[in-house]
């Protein structure tokens, strides 16, 4: 019995050690405005940017809550058909694929936190777009909508 409470204790600690080391090497991103356009009105967001490797690895992971008007954008430089998961990622996020000319190609509504399921778009996209979960139902987003972001050239 005290064999068994030492090592649970130890693969405790373990685990405690391991999360603050990857809490110490988080990522920091730069922020810019986007809006997404569809049938109504245009809907304003201020997302993070994940341009290097380093930060698209980390993406969201370890997040407790996002302001309704924040996300991540993933820039993968040129069109990919990209694959997103969940792991260590703690809240329900709404995936927006979006091709290289600003047009979403589909979407993932409320990926489930911490899932390993590989979640990828259905044609080459040039950026992931995460919101909180249930914001694509919220406010009417859909495929084809116009993502509006220096990066399309086509900011307003």
């Amino acid at each position: 019995m005290i064999a068994r409470r030492t090592l649970l204790l130890s693969l405790v600690a373990s685990l405690a050690a391991a999360s603050a080391l990857a809490q110490l090497h988080l990522q920091t991103f730069a922020t810019a405005p986007l809006t997404i356009v569809g049938a109504g009105e245009p809907h304003h967001f201020t997302v993070e940017l994940a341009v290097t490797p380093e930060q698209m690895e980390q993406g969201l992971m370890y997040r407790r809550a996002l302001a309704p008007d924040a996300g991540m954008l993933f820039d993968f430089k040129e069109p990919t058909v990209a694959t997103m998961w969940m792991k260590n990622t703690l809240i329900p996020l709404d995936m927006l694929f979006v091709d290289e000319h600003g047009r979403i190609v589909n979407i993932r509504e409320r990926a489930v936190p911490e899932s390993l399921a590989v979640i990828s778009s259905t044609a080459p996209v040039r950026v992931v777009i995460e919101l909180n979960g249930g914001t694509v139902a919220r406010l009417g987003i859909k495929p084809g909508d116009e993502v509006r972001h220096p990066i399309f050239g086509n900011a307003s």
